[in-house]
């Protein structure tokens, strides 16, 4: 059996869960629209069809990408081997499971539904816990205790997304999770993006960062706050996280595409918190679920492709370019951005249509990215290096 378990797919856990969350950025946005515009019938569930949607962005194609990254960053963070063989294959196996479980729930025993909505978070989560904790005195890294904070938080955040009562707390709570999960990503690696693209410097300022962090932290939990104080953390947020972009060399940034989505994804942070402030106040009329559109769509549709191109070509061996297809693939993203958060403020009266055409260009997006990048992902670094 050891030639399935050493097949290039299942020796460092971006690989799988990369192919995945391709595969997810194609089907999920076209089989929603397919039932928001009733061309398919949602299965019978004990949730609404909006929950379905609500929660297989975020824990399926979200934690496909959150947790290959994760897998992978953790073992060099900690200095370890990694997940590997046997323990992919089945945290692979439980993704899907849990992707089916989401489909058939309604007509699932209730028990069996259960096991597979809670196998891969719960399995994952345990994993990445064990590797930081354990291996803690070689982690290069003193904030990596924020992970030990907000992982557990995603299985509660789960449950509150799939319940009748209690869907939009859980919805806050998921955006500010992959909030706090986007930031310290970006904190770590569009320094290193900057000093190799243009020989500059970032502006480390560890007081500043350790308090957008914290901040980012205490707003997952927003929804339980006064009205009064989840405005002011919010608006809070955003002007720090603003403060800090000033000083990041945003115009030098901007010469470079590849970068320069990474930037606009920061930006859509920013201002998703300020929108998030002024709805809250009562100064800006718009849903909840637009503000939570401009999250998904600016800065998790923005960052997420950009990434999987860099560790997808880095992490194989290969030279980190950004090729004409590599940013046709960004240029559709930010496409789709205009289509479902932009076109529908101006004309509401075809909001259907604006969200047919945003669902085409993901699933243009990746399957151009697809087509592309799942055949490396399944074959051996290019440099001859194990893993």
């Amino acid at each position: 059996m050891s030639r399935y378990t050493s097949h290039p797919v299942w020796l460092v856990g971006f690989r799988p869960f990369f192919i995945f969350a391709m595969l997810a950025g194609m089907i999920l946005p076209a089989l929603w629209v397919a039932i928001y515009t009733g061309k398919v019938a949602a299965p019978a569930h004990g949730f609404s069809a909006m929950q379905w949607h609500a929660h297989e962005m975020f824990f399926g194609f979200g934690w496909a990408v959150l947790g290959g990254f994760l897998l992978t960053a953790t073992k060099n963070w900690v200095q370890v081997r990694g997940y590997h063989g046997w323990m992919l294959m089945f945290l692979a196996a439980a993704w899907l499971f849990e992707r089916v479980g989401m489909w058939f729930e309604g007509v699932w025993p209730d028990a069996l539904f259960y096991i597979s909505n809670n196998l891969f978070l719960g399995s994952i989560v345990a994993a990445l816990l064990w590797t930081l904790i354990r291996n803690r005195r070689t982690d290069t890294y003193r904030d990596n205790f924020l992970f030990l904070l907000i992982l557990p938080l995603f299985l509660l955040t789960k449950h509150l997304m799939l319940s009748a009562d209690y869907a939009q707390i859980g919805n806050s709570m998921a955006v500010g999770l992959f909030r706090v999960a986007i930031l310290v990503m970006l904190e770590r690696t569009l320094s290193a993006f900057m000093k190799a693209a243009f020989q500059v410097e970032l502006l480390k300022n560890i007081k500043l960062n350790m308090a957008i962090k914290l901040l980012a932290v205490s707003m997952v939990i927003s929804s339980l706050m006064t009205v009064q104080l989840a405005a002011a953390g919010a608006l809070l947020l955003a002007v720090l996280l603003a403060v800090r972009l000033a000083y990041w060399q945003p115009r030098l940034a901007m010469r470079r595409l590849d970068i320069a989505i990474m930037y606009l994804g920061y930006l859509a942070v920013v201002t998703q918190l300020l929108i998030e402030s002024f709805r809250l106040t009562g100064h800006f009329s718009v849903s909840a679920s637009w503000s939570i559109h401009v999250f998904t769509l600016g800065a998790m549709g923005l960052i997420i492709p950009a990434m999987l191109v860099r560790i997808g070509k880095g992490h194989t061996g290969r030279k980190v370019n950004f090729d004409s297809l590599d940013k046709s693939a960004l240029y559709l993203m930010m496409v789709a951005f205009v289509f479902r958060i932009l076109a529908p403020l101006f004309y509401p009266i075809n909001y259907s249509i604006w969200v047919t055409f945003a669902a085409a260009c993901w699933f243009a997006c990746f399957t151009l990215m697809a087509s592309r990048y799942i055949p490396m992902l399944m074959q051996p670094r290019v440099d001859g290096k194990a893993h």
